[in-house]
């Protein structure tokens, strides 16, 4: 595996561990409705792993919780090492999963070294983009665009969807980092429910105290990097009873191993719940 090959691709790509999920969630345009989940303290037991997983959506505030807030906002810095940066103002519906990044700066993954702004929409079947108020039809940016809105959303609900259908979920013991024993949940996702030889494979290093995911690697099939050596290291914020990872380092592997500082630094901020959007209007007042 060679570091600028990475380099090259991760930037559109970084979040593809979800690309397993994201083809079962294409079947569905609304989110699970609250009333079919049972939300109550799980019991936390390392020998059901599928445990450990509800122990961290309960710990996060819960699904039912997210669901009542209705809608999200906040605007999210992706930033790499070099200071080029993705800054978008993102907006989530989530009973359909509607997803709305409006980029203030845009000079990774969307029309890098070019003007304009730029509004991704997915209203739950299909994405449009609007550049400077024209409606895109650049095959490449819609392409880019629609992967992009529906794995920000998958990011932001992480902790919900790691149960989706067809994961496949592992002990794999105990592990010290930074001065913490954090179990281990091997991840990924059965072939026959995804319709994918080479699934997509995560480690998570679950606090038993706090049940939070601090630290996990993953893979990217899509770049031919076939095991979990990519590093993400999340840091939590509370936010109106939700526990949101407000910053996310990731770490690329090199021949020499892994840098001290991150290679990718993405930031949450101004994260607001209950802004009453729906489907017809979240275009607006941006």
């Amino acid at each position: 595996m060679k570091t600028q090959s990475l380099r090259l691709l991760l930037f559109a790509s970084i979040v593809l561990l979800t690309a397993c999920v994201q083809k079962t969630k294409e079947a569905q345009t609304k989110a699970e409705q609250p009333e079919k989940i049972v939300e109550k303290a799980p019991v936390y037991d390392t020998n059901k792993p599928e445990t450990i997983l509800k122990a961290v959506a309960y710990a996060h505030g819960g699904w039912v919780d997210l669901w009542k807030k209705q809608d999200v906002q906040y605007t999210y810095d992706y930033r790499t090492a070099d200071g080029k940066a993705d800054v978008s103002v993102e907006r989530y519906v989530f009973n359909n999963e509607a997803s709305l990044g409006k980029y203030v700066q845009h000079d990774i993954n969307i029309m890098p070294g070019e003007d304009g702004e730029v509004i991704q929409y997915f209203n739950g079947e299909e994405t449009i983009v609007m550049v400077d108020g024209k409606k895109a039809e650049n095959p490449q940016l819609l392409g880019v665009s629609d992967f992009l809105r529906r794995a920000n959303y998958f990011w932001f609900t992480m902790p919900y969807k790691l149960t989706d259908k067809g994961t496949i979920i592992t002990y794999q013991g105990q592990e010290e980092y930074d001065g913490k024993t954090y179990d281990k949940v091997h991840v990924t996702y059965d072939p026959e429910i995804t319709g994918k030889e080479q699934n997509d494979i995560y480690v998570l290093y679950v606090n038993p105290d706090t049940k939070l995911i601090d630290r996990f690697y993953f893979s990217l099939p899509f770049l031919g990097v076939n095991e979990p050596v990519i590093i993400a290291n999340y840091e939590y914020e509370n936010v109106d009873g939700q526990l949101i990872a407000t910053k996310r380092t990731y770490f690329l592997p090199s021949e020499q191993g892994y840098s001290e500082e991150p290679n990718i630094v993405q930031t949450l901020k101004n994260v607001k719940f209950n802004n009453g959007f729906t489907t017809e209007s979240m275009m607006e007042n941006l």
